[in-house]
């Protein structure tokens, strides 16, 4: 019988589809995909097999389902093949390894009868072929479906991020103009409150764009560009394209001193964009005319750059929430709400770590946390 034939060769069945599997291409298979997939077809296709040999039809269909029948999904085996038709999809395989994931155990065990001379009869090949048809039929449609949704969920959510930025864009440009028009016209100064309106503007477009920019790298998988430099030179830069903003934000603005034989070894665009918006995202909460702090040190292996401000502290729950994309707190809603999230996700990608401090009713400390160089190792590798 062929369900005696599977059960005593069931290890050396799950061998060869192991070792099919291994021949892939990337994506690699997962363990989840062996023992919910492979492991768990065989199984069904043995108990199936065996209520067949028992004429209890109704087992047999429950097992695996009746062929060709809607009805397959609501069976045992089509219940664990629509869940492994979502495993897939969740490990970046195409509906083409789908198949195959199926299709590599129904040629182990023809291959194998026929290497043991195993004879298979007819009504058993017709319920393998049954139980192959179903399983695909049901795995296959569950990955289109979760697909389909996934394709739809981030076209949502790329609509809305588009909308928003769009939105923001329009409004600090509108606002510029004005302002432009007003000063052109000559009954107003550059110095005056037109001037500051135009100040805020132009400082507002400018930060859309950076953050936009550095989405757009860390959404593409543009290739990191890792290089060792200065850490006192890129706080100088730093500290330069921040003055205007703290200016118009009217706070104190304060840098702490930073030792010039410290470096990194990072992506310096991705970093600097992630250092500004610490640093917008402060000045745009910090109580006017209080202080903004960028603090640069080392300890140990590692260099620390912490953003402090005086935003009056959290609620309760916010400090991992700000994290999130699209997510807001305080009374100025202005922006995307995505610069804490990228800040995090370039940081991250350069080895690093972004966290936040609440100190109770005076602010926050944003803590940049990244491995420690030295220029030494510049100066040696020229």
């Amino acid at each position: 019988m062929m369900h005696e034939f599977l059960t005593e060769n069931r290890g050396e069945l799950i061998e060869r589809c192991r070792m099919k599997v291994a021949k892939r291409p990337v994506p690699k298979a997962a363990k989840e995909e062996l023992e919910h997939g492979i492991t768990l077809f065989l199984d069904q296709i043995i108990k199936t097999l065996k209520a067949e040999e028992a004429s209890e039809p109704g087992e047999s269909h429950r097992m695996s389902g009746p062929s060709g029948g809607a009805e397959a999904v609501l069976s045992e085996m089509g219940a664990s093949a629509k869940e492994h038709g979502r495993e897939l999809l969740q490990h970046g395989f195409t509906i083409d390894q789908v198949v195959h994931d199926y299709g590599d155990l129904c040629q182990a065990i023809t291959d194998l009868a026929v290497e043991l001379n195993a004879p298979i009869a007819n009504d058993e090949f017709r319920t393998l072929n049954r139980c192959l048809d179903n399983a695909i039929a049901v795995a296959a449609t569950e990955f289109n479906v979760q697909r389909d949704n996934m394709f739809a969920d981030k076209d949502a959510r790329d609509n809305e991020r588009l909308g928003f930025f769009a939105h923001e864009l329009r409004n600090q440009l509108n606002s510029a103009t004005l302002a432009l028009s007003a000063i052109k016209s000559g009954s107003v100064g550059l110095t005056g409150a037109t001037g500051s309106v135009l100040d805020r503007s132009l400082v507002a477009l400018r930060r859309l764009i950076d953050r936009s920019l550095s989405e757009a790298r860390m959404s593409a998988g543009i290739p990191m560009q890792h290089r060792l430099f200065s850490l006192a030179d890129f706080i100088a830069e730093v500290q330069l394209a921040a003055a205007l903003e703290a200016q118009v934000s009217k706070c104190v603005f304060t840098v702490s001193y930073v030792d010039s034989k410290l470096a990194l070894d990072a992506d310096r665009e991705l970093l600097l964009a992630a250092v500004a918006n610490l640093l917008q995202n402060a000045f745009k909460f910090t109580h006017p005319l209080s202080e903004v702090l960028l603090k640069v040190y080392a300890m140990g292996d590692r260099i620390r750059i912490e953003v402090e401000d005086k935003c009056g502290g959290l609620p309760p729950g916010d400090a991992e929430r700000m994290f999130l994309p699209f997510t807001q707190g305080g009374a100025d809603s202005s922006g995307l709400g995505l610069g804490l999230s990228i800040s995090r996700r370039s940081v991250e990608a350069n080895g690093g770590t972004l966290t936040v401090r609440d100190i109770e009713a005076q602010g926050c400390i944003f803590t940049m946390d990244l491995p420690r160089h030295a220029m030494s190792e510049l100066i040696s590798a020229n």
